[in-house]
């Protein structure tokens, strides 16, 4: 009787293991082989995917990586979009998420729509658009500034050192910002209305509401996007890239993901472009890390 008894409580242990088999075999053949293969080409010198033509040269790659200029420049470009686009399109997300739950607009659900339109559009087709917007001759940035009276202002904005990153970072605050206000918008739909009610009562204007009320009532969904916002700029940054500026002038706009890409597929350097492609997986690992610790403190 005990030894049946055993067997049905480990009947379904069996079954649901069972069940995992299929999605633990993809992901060991998509992800984890990937990864070991990635990891061990790194220290080769491989010059295509695969090992007939690879020798072993231990941390050749690495050393080279962390002197090569270029690979330096490309992680600065790189850390230059996580220290600035992140933060100002959550910050975005945030004041519009806020427009169109807390005004009286009726249109607030026309908002809504404008605003998300973005997010469902191409990378390639982003990166069009805001090349249209930063041209020197026909631009809507130059041609607005002239019409204001500010053409000492204009510039070739996407063909110059100091600003061609930073248009990388426009487009993909634009794109980004209405995916991130959805999220928010949510969150902040799950606030009791009773308690905006009662502040309103006490004399609470729009500003105290959102700092007061609203910000630490949904910390813990702003910290998962912030996240998010952070690992969408270091995965769409080459997309953007490519089709805005070509990494240039000079490489000012070149990020990591492009300069794997230059050296994998263009010269033919594998296993550099493989270490590269593992130091850049450290950083991805780091950031998950930083979820997991922000999400843990909140839970706490």
């Amino acid at each position: 009787m005990e030894s049946s008894m055993k067997r049905k409580s480990k009947t379904p242990w069996f079954f649901v293991s069972v069940c995992m088999l299929p999605a633990l075999g993809l992901a060991f053949y998509f992800i984890l082989w990937p990864t070991v293969q990635v990891l061990w080409l790194s220290f080769t010198n491989a010059r295509t995917l695969t090992y007939h033509s690879a020798d072993f040269i231990g941390l050749e790659n690495y050393t080279y990586m962390f002197g090569d200029r270029r690979f330096i420049q490309a992680l600065q470009n790189t850390l230059k979009l996580l220290a600035a686009a992140p933060v100002i399109t959550i910050v975005n997300a945030l004041l519009l998420a806020f427009m169109v739950t807390q005004s009286k607009l009726r249109e607030r659900g026309f908002y809504r729509t404008v605003f998300f339109f973005p997010s469902i559009l191409s990378l390639t087709v982003i990166g069009v658009i805001w090349s249209f917007v930063f041209h020197p001759t026909m631009g809507l940035l130059n041609g607005f500034l002239g019409f204001m009276g500010a053409g000492e202002f204009t510039r070739a904005w996407a063909a110059e050192p100091t600003t061609a990153i930073w248009t990388i970072a426009v487009a993909f605050i634009w794109q980004s910002a209405g995916y991130f206000m959805v999220i928010h918008v949510a969150a902040i739909d799950g606030i009791s209305t009773e308690v905006y009610e009662a502040a309103t009562i006490d004399g609470a204007g729009p500003v105290r509401k959102l700092f007061s009320i609203t910000l630490p009532l949904i910390k813990d969904i702003v910290g998962i996007t912030f996240i998010f916002a952070v690992s969408g700029i270091l995965d769409s940054s080459f997309a953007l890239s490519s089709v805005m500026t070509n990494g240039g002038p000079n490489g000012a706009s070149t990020v990591l993901l492009m300069y794997i890409y230059n050296q994998g597929i263009r010269n033919g350097q594998f296993g550099y472009a493989m270490a590269i492609t593992a130091f850049t997986l450290v950083m991805a690992v780091c950031l998950a890390l930083i979820s997991r610790f922000i999400t843990s403190r909140q839970e706490g």
